[in-house]
C-alpha cells in the first residue's frame, strides 16, 4: 500500500502508512502505532527512532492528513492544524549529551556549585556547555520573591528574573543565558495549559503523564540548543540542575520525565550525578552513610540511578566510606566523589578533575575531547591558591535591608570577591542592617544603633544595594551622607543610586523632603519618579528589565576609565523608579554630575560627585556580569579606591600591578589560544 504523502516540504505524515483508522505504520521501522489521529505519538516516535526526518522548517500551519476511504482506496484529506511542539524541535548532526545534577537529605546542598564545576571542567576541555535549572515551585519566575525566600533574584540580558544559581553559571562558564534556561512547573504548566486551550492535544484528556512530561523533556531539547557562548556555537553538553530533593511532592512530574528522558536519548547521552550529604556527628566524629543509602534508593525506586554520587561533607571522605557508599549504593568506588569543604568554591573544580571526573565523563559519555592537561584549570587553580594566600585586607560596609541572609546579596558579595581578589586583598564584609543606622534605633536598642555605625565608620569604603520598599531606606540616606562628608569611597547600585541623589538634594540643594515618589508620593521635590511605562498593579515582570545601553556624556569620569575608555557600556537593569530628569541641572550645578545616560538621554545612569576620591552611582546592576578572572568595574573601582590604589590605577593607564595581571579582563574562560598559551604571572610586590 502506498503511504499517504502531503506534497509540502517536511511533512510528518509522509513517514507513516495508513492501513486504517486505527492503524498507523512507520514506513521507515514498520512499527506500529495504534491511534491514527494522534500526531503527538508519530512525533515522540521520529524523534526516538529518526531525529534527522524532524525539519525545522515545518510551519506552524502545516496541515495534517487522516485516513478517511476504505483500506483499498485510501486517501487524505485536512483534518486540523500541525501541532506547535512540532515546529520547536530543530535537527543537528551532533548528538546532545545531558548530564542531570540531583540532590538528596536537604536542600541547599551544593547542587548549583557542583553543577557549575562540572560545566567549567568539561569547558576547559574545549567543549561548549550550557546549563538549565529547573525549580518546582509554581511561580513562573523568580521575580516576585523575598529575597529572604530563595535569595537574590538574578536579572539575565533578555530580562529574565530567575534563580540565584544562574548567576553561578554564568560566573563559572562565562556564558550568557537566557529566560528560558530556568525551567519552572509554572512554566511548564502555563505552556501546556495554553496548548490546550488552543486545541493542540484534539480534545484528549490532558493529564501529568504524559503531556507535563513530554513538555518538560520537549523544553529541555529545545533550550540545549541555544547558544551560549560569544561565537554562537551550539553547545555540546547541557547540565540540568533539579532543585529541592528527591522524594519532594513538586518535583515528581520532573523525575518521571527525566526517567522516560534517558531512554529517549538513549544511555550513552545522559548521565545523573546524585549530591548527597554525609553526616558527622560531633558526638562520635564518625562519617554516616546511611542518608545517602536512603536517598539513592529512593532515587533508584523512582526510576533514576545515579552514575556519579557526590558526597558533601566537612572532611575528606575515607576511603571505608567510600566503599561502603559503593557497596550499598550499586556503583563502582571510583563513582563515590568526596566534595568536602574547601576555602573557597573556585577550588571545587579542581576537587573533581583530581578525582577523575573528566576521565568518568569521557568513558561514560563518549565525549569528544582529549585527554591532555586543562590549562583553562590554571587560572582557577591560581586564583584559588592566591585566595588562600592573601595578607592585606579590605573591609567594604554593605548596608542593606536582607543583610540577615548572605544569598540575598550573593552577586554582589562575589562581585566584590572578585574585585578584591583582583588586587590582592582580602575582602572582609561588613553586614548593616540599615534601619539600625536610623535615629528610631537609638531610642528603641541603643547598642545595636552603635554597633552599626561603629562597623560604618570603621570600614573602608561603603556599598548601598538595591532593594524595594521604605523600610531602611532613611539608614541608607544616613549611611551616603556619612560617606560624602568623610570622602569615604562609595558606590550606590540600583536604589543606592536614587537615595544618593534624594541625600544630595537634602543636605546640598536644601530640599529637605525631597524623596522618592516610591516613599513619599507627595514630596514638593520628587527626585526619583516612578516611570512612564511601569504599571503598579502588576507586579511580575513589569519593571525595566535586562541589557540596556549606557552612553557615557564625558571622556573625563572615572567610570568611563575603568571600563577602558568606551562610549559606552551594556548593563542589566532592574527597577521601576529613574531619577527625575527635569531637575538635573539643578544637581550639575554643585558638582553632582550624571555621567551616563541612556540612549535617549532621558534617563539617568551613572552618576559621579567632584572632590571626592570615589563617590559613584549606577541605576543598573553591574554584579551580574561580574566574573571571577573579570571583575565589574565598578567594584573593582570600590575595592581601588578603598585599598588606597585607585589614583595609581588610574596614572598608570588603568592597569593592574604585574602581581594582578591575571584578572586584567583580558581573560576568557571560551576555550580559544588565549587560554591555551596562558602564561601565570609571578608574585612580585608593586
Amino acid at each position: 500500500m502506498e503511504p499517504a504523502r502531503k506534497k509540502t516540504r517536511s511533512h510528518v505524515w509522509q513517514y507513516f502508512s495508513l492501513e486504517s483508522p486505527q492503524k498507523v505504520v512507520c514506513i521507515k521501522c514498520d512499527q506500529n502505532l495504534s491511534y491514527s489521529n494522534n500526531t503527538s505519538s508519530m512525533i515522540r516516535h521520529l524523534r526516538a527512532k529518526h531525529p534527522s526526518a524532524m525539519a525545522v522548517d515545518t510551519p506552524a500551519s502545516a496541515n495534517v492528513a487522516v485516513w478517511t476511504g476504505p483500506k483499498s482506496a485510501p486517501e487524505t484529506r485536512v483534518y486540523n492544524q500541525w501541532p506547535a511542539p512540532v515546529e520547536e524541535v530543530a535537527t543537528t548532526n551532533t548528538t546532545m549529551k545531558y548530564i542531570l545534577v540531583t540532590g538528596g537529605v536537604i536542600s541547599g546542598i551544593g547542587k548549583g556549585i557542583i553543577a557549575s564545576s562540572v560545566g567549567t571542567i568539561l569547558k576547559s576541555c574545549g567543549l561548549h556547555v550550557t546549563a538549565i535549572k529547573i525549580d518546582p515551585y509554581i511561580n513562573i519566575d523568580a521575580g516576585t520573591f523575598s529575597p529572604y525566600e530563595h535569595g537574590e533574584v538574578f536579572v539575565l540580558d533578555d530580562g529574565g528574573e530567575v534563580d540565584l544559581d544562574l548567576g553561578n553559571y554564568e560566573r563559572f562558564l562565562d556564558i550568557r543565558l537566557t529566560r528560558d534556561n530556568n525551567l519552572t512547573t509554572g512554566k511548564i504548566y502555563q505552556s501546556v495549559i495554553n496548548k490546550e486551550r488552543r486545541g493542540d492535544y484534539l480534545g484528549k484528556t490532558v493529564q501529568v503523564v504524559p503531556h507535563i512530561t513530554d513538555a518538560i523533556q520537549e523544553w529541555v531539547m529545545r533550550q540545549a540548543r541555544v547558544p551560549v557562548d560569544d561565537d554562537d556555537v551550539e553547545p555540546q553538553v547541557c547540565v540540568i540542575e533539579l532543585g529541592g530533593t528527591v522524594g519532594d511532592i513538586e518535583s515528581m512530574p520532573f523525575i518521571e520525565a527525566f526517567r522516560q528522558f534517558q531512554f529517549k536519548v538513549k544511555r550513552e547521552n545522559f548521565c545523573n550525578i546524585h549530591v548527597s550529604l554525609i553526616p558527622q556527628p560531633s558526638a562520635t566524629g564518625e562519617q554516616k552513610t546511611k542518608p545517602t543509602q536512603n536517598s539513592v534508593r529512593e532515587l533508584r525506586g523512582l526510576g533514576l540511578s545515579p552514575d556519579l554520587i557526590m558526597c558533601r561533607c566537612s572532611t575528606p571522605l575515607e576511603n571505608s566510606v567510600k566503599e561502603k557508599i559503593s557497596m550499598f549504593c550499586h556503583v563502582e568506588p571510583e563513582q563515590v566523589i568526596c566534595v568536602h569543604d574547601v576555602s573557597s568554591i573556585y577550588r571545587v573544580p579542581l576537587l573533581l578533575e583530581e578525582q577523575g571526573v573528566v576521565g568518568y565523563f569521557w568513558r561514560r559519555l563518549d565525549l569528544p575531547i582529549e585527554m591532555r592537561p586543562r590549562r583553562m584549570l590554571a587560572k582557577w587553580k591560581e586564583m584559588s591558591d592566591r585566595s588562600d594566600r592573601l595578607l592585606e585586607h579590605c573591609s567594604i560596609a554593605l548596608v542593606g535591608k536582607y543583610t540577615k541572609l548572605s544569598d540575598s546579596y550573593a552577586s554582589v558579595i562575589k562581585a566584590l570577591e572578585h574585585s578584591a581578589l583582583a588586587i590582592s586583598h582580602k575582602l572582609d564584609i561588613k553586614y548593616i542592617d540599615s534601619a539600625d543606622l536610623e535615629p528610631a534605633t537609638l531610642q528603641e536598642e541603643p547598642v545595636k544603633y552603635h554597633e552599626a555605625w561603629q562597623k560604618l565608620c570603621s570600614a573602608d569604603g561603603i556599598l548601598v544595594p538595591g532593594g524595594f520598599g521604605v523600610r531602611g531606606t532613611e539608614g541608607k540616606i544616613q549611611a551616603i551622607s556619612w560617606a560624602r562628608k568623610q570622602k569615604k569611597p562609595f558606590l550606590g547600585v540600583c536604589l543606592g543610586m536614587q537615595l544618593a541623589v534624594c541625600e544630595f538634594a537634602r543636605n546640598m540643594l536644601g530640599w529637605k523632603d525631597a524623596n522618592s515618589t516610591e516613599f513619599d508620593p507627595e514630596s514638593k521635590h520628587p527626585v526619583v519618579i516612578d516611570m512612564p511605562e511601569h504599571n503598579p498593579g502588576q507586579m511580575g515582570g513589569t519593571m525595566r528589565l535586562g541589557k540596556r545601553r549606557t552612553i557615557f556624556k564625558t571622556k573625563s569620569c572615572i567610570l568611563r576609565k575603568l571600563y577602558g575608555n568606551v562610549d559606552f557600556v551594556d548593563e542589566r537593569h532592574r527597577h521601576r523608579f529613574e531619577v527625575n530628569p527635569e531637575l538635573k541641572h539643578h544637581f550639575e550645578e554643585k558638582g553632582f554630575h550624571f555621567v551616563g545616560q541612556d540612549v535617549e538621554g532621558e534617563r539617568m545612569e551613572i552618576i559621579e560627585l567632584d572632590d571626592h576620591p570615589y563617590f559613584v552611582g549606577v541605576q543598573y546592576h553591574p554584579e551580574f556580569t561580574s566574573r571571577p578572572i573579570k571583575p565589574s568595574p565598578p567594584y573593582f573601582g570600590l575595592l581601588l579606591a578603598a585599598a588606597g590604589k585607585l589614583h595609581s590605577y588610574l596614572q598608570r593607564g588603568c592597569r593592574l600591578s604585574p602581581r594582578d595581571t591575571y584578572s586584567d579582563r583580558s581573560g576568557s574562560s571560551s576555550p580559544d589560544s588565549e587560554i591555551a598559551e596562558l602564561k601565570l604571572p609571578s608574585i612580585a610586590q608593586d
